[in-house]
């Protein structure tokens, strides 16, 4: 049950970062409550992300997280 909750939230996690690249998707209410899903857990992970990083990387370290 946990494992397919990963693999669930983390294909979330992928697809609100291929979504990313297309700011016209902002505005339906689906892609905002994904964003939403998603910065639950990456937020916090931003904190301690340098902000001269030209991506936002945080995704790729909450799935690493999530499968150790």
């Amino acid at each position: 049950m946990i494992r397919l909750f990963i693999k669930f939230y983390t294909i979330l996690l992928m697809i609100d970062s291929i979504l990313s690249f297309f700011p016209e998707m902002n505005k339906y209410p689906l892609r905002l409550r994904l964003k939403k899903i998603c910065d639950f857990t990456c937020a916090p992970v931003r904190k301690f992300l340098p902000p001269t990083l030209p991506f936002d990387f945080s995704p790729m370290v909450v799935i690493f997280l999530l499968y150790v």
